[in-house]
C-alpha cells in the first residue's frame, strides 16, 4: 500500500515536471513570458491555477496577438488598395496550452493560437461599390484660415473610405471621435450658444453638414440631425448638421439592400463628399439645394449648440 502511494506520488511529480517559464510567441518572436509559479497558488501537491492571474494574462495576450483587419480602400487617385486579414486570439486553444504547460510540462514555448479575421470589404466588393455615385455635395471655405482648413481636412480624412452596410447606421461622432489637440485638431471659430468663439476642432461642422447633404441627396434615412443656433454661410439655411463631442451628433441609416462607400475630399477651399454604391442599387434620390460658392472674408462655422431641428 505504501509502495503504491509512493509510486503514485512519483508519477504525479514526473507528470508535471518541466520548464519553469513559458515563452509566448507570435510568428516566431517572443512577445511575453510567464512563470509557472505566477500561474498557480503556492501550495503543495497538485497545482491549483490562479484564475484571476490567468484571466489577466489572457487579456494581456489578446492585446499582443490581436490585429484588426483592414478593408480594401481607394487611394487619392481612386486606385484600389487591397484588403488585409486580421487575427484574434483563440482563447480556448490558448487556455488549453496553458493547462498543458502547468499540468504536463513539456515545451517551454507556446505559439499563440490565432483565428483569421477576414475584412468585410475585399477588392472585389470595392470594385463594384465604387461604380456608381448616388449622392454628392460640395461646400466652400476660406482656405486662408489655416487652422480651420486643417481641421476640415482632418475630419474629411476621418470619414473617407468608410462603409455603411444595409440597415446599419453611421454616427459622425463615433467615426471621427473626440476632437483633441493630440489628434492634431487646432483652435478655430465655433458657434457656442449662438455666439462665435474659439474652440478646438473649429470647422468640423462643415464636414458633417456636407455629409448630411450628400447622404440626403442619396436618399439615406436621416436618424439624427441638429442645426446651429444661427445660420452658417457654407450651406443654405436649414441645411446644416452641427456636431459636438458628447453633444449633438449626425446619424444616418442606409435603407438600401447594397452597402455604400463614403468618399471625402478637402482641398483648396472646397470639400466634396461623394456617396458611392454598386450598379445594382435602386436608390431614391432627393432634391437638395446646392451650396453657394460666394464666401465672406471669414467663415465662422461650427458647433456646440442647443437649438435644434430634426
Amino acid at each position: 500500500m505504501i509502495l503504491s502511494w509512493i509510486a503514485g506520488a512519483l508519477l504525479l511529480v514526473q507528470s508535471i515536471a518541466g520548464p519553469e517559464r513559458l515563452s509566448l510567441q507570435v510568428e516566431g518572436q517572443e512577445v511575453a513570458d510567464v512563470a509557472r509559479s505566477e500561474l498557480v497558488f503556492p501550495l503543495p501537491g497538485t497545482p491549483i491555477l490562479n484564475d484571476e492571474v490567468l484571466a489577466s494574462l489572457t487579456r494581456k495576450v489578446e492585446r499582443l496577438a490581436n490585429r484588426e483587419s483592414v478593408d480594401a480602400h481607394l487611394d487619392a487617385r481612386g486606385a484600389i488598395i487591397a484588403e488585409k486579414s486580421g487575427y484574434r486570439l483563440d482563447r480556448q486553444a490558448f487556455l488549453d496550452g496553458i493547462y498543458r504547460f502547468i499540468f504536463e510540462g513539456g515545451n517551454p514555448s507556446l505559439a499563440l493560437p490565432r483565428k483569421v479575421v477576414f475584412p468585410r470589404v475585399d477588392s472585389e466588393l470595392l470594385s463594384m461599390l465604387k461604380e456608381k455615385a448616388i449622392g454628392q455635395y460640395t461646400t466652400y471655405y476660406n482656405s486662408s484660415n489655416k487652422s480651420r482648413s486643417h481641421n476640415i481636412d482632418l475630419a474629411a480624412k476621418a470619414i473617407n473610405n468608410r462603409y455603411v452596410f444595409p440597415g446599419e447606421t453611421f454616427s459622425f461622432n463615433a467615426v471621427v471621435g473626440e476632437r483633441t489637440t493630440e489628434k492634431g485638431y487646432k483652435r478655430a471659430k465655433v458657434i457656442v450658444r449662438g455666439e462665435i468663439s474659439e474652440g478646438i476642432g473649429g470647422g468640423i461642422c462643415q464636414i458633417s453638414s456636407t455629409l448630411f447633404n450628400a447622404v440626403d441627396r442619396a436618399g439615406m434615412k436621416i436618424v439624427r440631425r441638429y442645426s446651429h443656433s444661427r445660420n452658417v454661410s457654407y450651406v443654405p439655411p436649414g441645411r446644416d448638421a452641427t456636431v459636438s463631442w458628447q453633444g449633438p451628433d449626425f446619424v444616418f441609416l442606409n435603407p438600401y439592400d447594397q452597402p455604400i462607400l463614403i468618399r471625402a475630399f478637402a482641398y483648396g477651399g472646397a470639400t466634396t463628399i461623394v456617396i458611392c454604391s454598386s450598379e445594382d442599387i435602386h436608390n431614391r434620390p432627393r432634391e437638395v439645394p446646392s451650396a453657394s460658392k460666394k464666401l465672406p472674408e471669414e467663415v465662422p462655422a461650427d458647433r456646440n449648440v442647443h437649438q435644434i431641428t430634426q
